[in-house]
């Protein structure tokens, strides 16, 4: 044994190392996520969960946590503990959670017997339905294009991704990039009519 840390008020549900392996995120039926490095210091606690916090991952870039919770939700995280964004369509509490290889899309896996897809801004791209119980656990495959789901119902189910919605996501990025972009220019332009600035209102 190398360490031991101690600091939740409570069991430890789940625990990942982040890509660089120099910091450790646990999550706990405390309501809490913690961060720690390597040689057992506590660097940042997490709050915003209702209800106690079953899975943590980090995103492949490095730059983002993902948790789920007994609360139903999928809360967003910034590696400096702010919270980005909550997803809140699930109907039970979220058991897994596990982002895409390119840090794009996050999966969640739920007692309401779904796998869910979302994008960073917590739109809801798809739900895999299929299992007859809780699932359990949800990752996907290393080039991004299958998820793997495992089940109470005894069952590993291999779901094959719809690339529409997954080009959506680029999508979506170049449009809400070069609408800010425009942004700055329809405001100051002196020549710009009322119609053109309305453009991007829709996006």
């Amino acid at each position: 044994m190398l360490r031991t840390f101690k600091g939740h008020a409570c069991a430890i549900a789940s625990v990942t190392f982040s890509p660089g392996g120099k910091t450790i995120a646990s999550a706990s039926p405390d309501k809490t996520i913690k961060l720690w490095s390597q040689d057992g210091t506590l660097l940042k606690t997490f709050t915003g969960h209702g209800l106690g916090v079953n899975f943590v991952s980090f995103s492949p870039d490095g730059k983002m946590i993902a948790s789920g919770s007994q609360d139903t939700t999928v809360k967003l995280w910034s590696r400096n503990g702010a919270l980005l964004k909550t997803l809140t369509r699930n109907n039970d509490e979220v058991n897994s959670v596990s982002f895409s290889p390119d840090s794009k899309a996050i999966a969640s896996a739920s007692d309401d017997d779904t796998i869910k897809l979302w994008s960073l801004d917590g739109t809801l791209l798809q739900t895999l339905q299929g299992h007859t119980a809780n699932v359990r656990g949800v990752a996907f495959s290393s080039n991004g294009e299958t998820i793997a789901s495992a089940s109470s119902d005894r069952t590993l189910k291999l779901w094959q991704l719809n690339k529409l919605q997954l080009q959506s996501l680029d999508l979506n990025s170049l449009l809400a990039s070069g609408c800010a972009k425009l942004h700055n220019y329809l405001q100051t332009n002196p020549s710009v009519t009322a119609e053109q600035c309305q453009i991007c209102s829709g996006i």
